[in-house]
């Protein structure tokens, strides 16, 4: 019968002498936690801490609007008059709200500098409001798809148009200028 002995972490008292046989049975009980060196957990939860406060800075913040700057929220509220469910987030140097118009509570997006210009605004549509020539290329290379969350997105002076096509076998997600072309298409 041979007799293995060895440390666990850098601890006299945590040696464990175990024969072959029991080896897995006794040895195997023991607490992950007393294999790992005391520095390499320092190191994993120093660096998990680091991840965590990098991602939450890396993400959108919640804002009130009392800390919107006023041009941004006179230029919002010039270009949104009905708007209703605002809420508003620090996206990098931008600001960006969330809202809802109209009877059914339309959902959009907007992206403001902080001059108050609007840079990005997106919008949720019915696929009736698609243009003709979208609903054309959609017709003829997607014949059989049902269209779903459909969005119109204006950012300068192109607009865009995303959308979901689903068949019984194939979903998509594709986006297509205001002429019909084709600008990504993306299995979903």
């Amino acid at each position: 019968m041979a007799i293995a002995a060895f440390k666990v972490g850098n601890h006299e008292d945590a040696t464990v002498l175990c024969n072959r046989d029991d080896f897995i049975s006794s040895c195997s009980k023991l607490s992950l936690m007393h294999l790992i060196p005391d520095r390499m957990k320092q190191v994993f939860l120093t660096g998990s801490f680091t991840l965590a406060l990098f991602a939450n800075i890396a993400t959108a913040q919640d804002l009130p609007q009392s800390q919107v700057p006023s041009s941004v929220v006179n230029s919002f509220q010039e270009s949104f008059p009905t708007a209703f469910d605002v809420e508003w987030e620090l996206d990098g140097e931008n600001y960006k709200v969330e809202f809802e118009t109209g009877i059914l509570g339309k959902d959009h997006d907007a992206w403001y500098d902080k001059t108050g210009r609007l840079i990005r605004h997106k919008e949720e549509i019915s696929k009736d409001e698609l243009p003709q020539k979208v609903l054309a290329r959609i017709n003829s290379d997607f014949s059989g798809y049902r269209i779903d969350d459909v969005k119109k997105i204006a950012e300068g002076n192109t607009t865009t148009y995303t959308l979901e096509l689903k068949s019984a076998t194939q979903e998509w997600k594709v986006a297509f200028d205001s002429e019909g072309n084709v600008l990504r298409k993306v299995a979903d």
